[in-house]
C-alpha cells in the first residue's frame, strides 16, 4: 500500500460550475490528492489510499457513462480491500450502486434543493447525534431497503436514505452536501437555473427558502479520517 492519505475522486462534469475538490479541501483543512474521474484520469490501485471521498456530480446515477461504470467497479474492489470511503450526493449513490447493483438507485419522487435539517437516527460512528442542517441538491436517491447491509442513518422528509453506512465497514454515504457552504450553495442554485431551465422552479424555491447550515462538514471529515485502515 502506498503511504498516502486522502484521495478525492472528482466526479464533476464542468469545473466552471462545480469544483468539489475545493469544497472538500476546505472541509479537510488540507489539500488532498485528487483524480478527475469524469475527465478520464486513470484510477489508482485499489489499495493505494486508506481514505477515499467520492464527490457529487451533475451526472445522473440512473444514466451512467463508461467512466462511472468503471468507477463503480473500482469502488467495489477498493471496499473489499478495506479502504474507508465517504460519498456525498452522487458519490453516496455510487456506493449503493457498486455494492447492491442498479436497483439500489432511482429517480426521486421528491427532489430536494436548498437547505434542510437532517434527522439522525443512528450516528453510524460518523454523524452528529443531534442531527445537522446543510445544503441539499439532488434528483436521484438510494432506494430504502436496497440491501441488507445498507444501514439507514438519517433522513429528511423527502429522502429516506439521507445517510447510510454499509454494515460495519468504514463506508458511509451522505445524500446532502455538508462540504458546501451557504454562499457556494446559492451560487449552485443560481447557476442551475441557467443550466437546467426546465427545473428552474425547483432551484428558485430552494433559493427562496431559509438557509440553515450547522457547518457539519469539518467534523464529518475529521471523524472519517480517524476511521479505517492507516
Amino acid at each position: 500500500m502506498a503511504q498516502a492519505g486522502l484521495l478525492v475522486l472528482d466526479n464533476a462534469l464542468d469545473h466552471d460550475y462545480y469544483r468539489p475538490v475545493d469544497h472538500w479541501t476546505a472541509a479537510a483543512g488540507f489539500e488532498p490528492e485528487a483524480i478527475h474521474v469524469a475527465a478520464g484520469q486513470p484510477l489508482p490501485s485499489v489499495d493505494a489510499y486508506p481514505h477515499v471521498i467520492l464527490t457529487g456530480s451533475e451526472a445522473s446515477i440512473t444514466q451512467r457513462a463508461g467512466w462511472a461504470e468503471e468507477e463503480a467497479r473500482w469502488l467495489a474492489e477498493a471496499i473489499r480491500a478495506g479502504t474507508a470511503v465517504l460519498g456525498s450526493c452522487w458519490g453516496h449513490q455510487l456506493i449503493a450502486l457498486a455494492l447492491a447493483g442498479p436497483g439500489a438507485v432511482r429517480r426521486s419522487d421528491s427532489p430536494e434543493f436548498g437547505w434542510l435539517e437532517v434527522q439522525v437516527a443512528d450516528t453510524g460512528g460518523l454523524l452528529p447525534a443531534a442531527g445537522f442542517a446543510t445544503f441539499v441538491s439532488h434528483f436521484d436517491e438510494v432506494a430504502p431497503d436496497c440491501h441488507p447491509d445498507c444501514r439507514c442513518l438519517a433522513s429528511t422528509p423527502g429522502c429516506q436514505v439521507q445517510a447510510m453506512r454499509w454494515a460495519d465497514k468504514p463506508v458511509w454515504g451522505i445524500q446532502a452536501h455538508p462540504e458546501v457552504d451557504p454562499d457556494t450553495g446559492r451560487g449552485f442554485l443560481k447557476g442551475a437555473s441557467n443550466k437546467w431551465p426546465e427545473h428552474k422552479a425547483l432551484f428558485e424555491a430552494g433559493l427562496a427558502g431559509p438557509v440553515v447550515d450547522t457547518g457539519a462538514g469539518v467534523d464529518l471529515v475529521s471523524r472519517f479520517l480517524a476511521t479505517g485502515r492507516r
